[in-house]
């Protein structure tokens, strides 16, 4: 018997989608803080310890799922919207950054996926979100955004979000993958992980890809991200003017000229 909330959904938009989730009464979803773009009346915000799986164990049980959540670096607290009304209603959850939205069924994919910690969206309540270590030391002491990776478990849908364009890959038996770790979305628990320096010295301290890739070992799928967060957020900073960046074109020959040309220079 299924223990999460059977939900209707629909993902919308192009490159900045959100997903619209469709509630009978009773029935509810889990989201991650700030993610919620509206709610339809008779749907009501409750913010709960943990992530609302354990509501059988009671203040140890909740407490259990919150420091499960602190480990993964989120916040203690999750918000449950529940539809208390008489009639069907909806709530919405947008992508916080350009990318693809990914509905995931739990009991089709094994009940059990291994997820970036920062791409979790939103998920039918009852889903459980926890950690899970790498199975390896080295990939843990240098696998940087793969240290701590979130595990999803459940029977029931969840939602997680990719930056920049989506790619679902199956591999087979054996087959490896290389990957930047950042780029990770999302892992069957079948798939072997490890981290592996990216080539010689010189590749390390020139290439500009980091210092370690991600091995990905099948069998199992795996979902990949063109643009993680992280590699956005580094080239906005690097080319803000606060931060002495100021845009590639500064070693040009219009240098400054440039900027003086689009309104820039002040």
């Amino acid at each position: 018997m299924a223990s999460m909330h059977e939900i209707d959904f629909e993902i919308l938009g192009d490159d900045m989608q959100f997903v619209k989730i469709e509630l009978d009464p009773g029935e509810g979803v889990v989201g991650e803080a700030g993610a919620m773009m509206y709610i339809e009346n008779g749907i009501t915000l409750n913010t709960i310890f943990g992530d609302g799986s354990q509501q059988q164990g009671g203040f140890m049980g909740a407490l259990l799922g919150a420091g499960k959540r602190l480990l993964t670096g989120e916040s203690l607290f999750m918000t449950v919207f529940q539809n208390q009304g008489q009639g069907k209603a909806k709530a919405a959850f947008a992508a916080p950054y350009p990318g693809k939205i990914v509905a995931l069924h739990l009991k089709e994919l094994g009940g059990h996926l291994v997820a970036q910690k920062d791409s979790f969206l939103c998920a039918a309540k009852g889903v459980s979100l926890g950690i899970a270590f790498t199975r390896r030391f080295g990939a843990g002491l240098f696998g940087g955004e793969g240290f701590i990776l979130q595990k999803l478990e459940g029977d029931g849908w969840a939602f997680v979000h990719a930056g920049g364009t989506l790619e679902e890959k199956t591999l087979a038996p054996g087959e490896t993958l290389r990957v930047d770790t950042g780029c990770i979305v999302a892992m069957q628990p079948t798939v072997d992980y490890d981290i592996q320096l990216a080539g010689g010295v010189k590749t390390v301290l020139f290439g500009g890809e980091g210092l370690f890739l991600a091995t990905l070992r099948g069998p199992g799928k795996v979902w990949l991200q063109s643009l993680p967060f992280s590699r956005l957020a580094s080239r906005i900073y690097a080319a803000a003017p606060q931060t002495g960046g100021g845009g590639r074109e500064q070693g040009s020959i219009l240098g400054g000229l440039g900027n003086l040309l689009d309104g820039d220079g002040r």
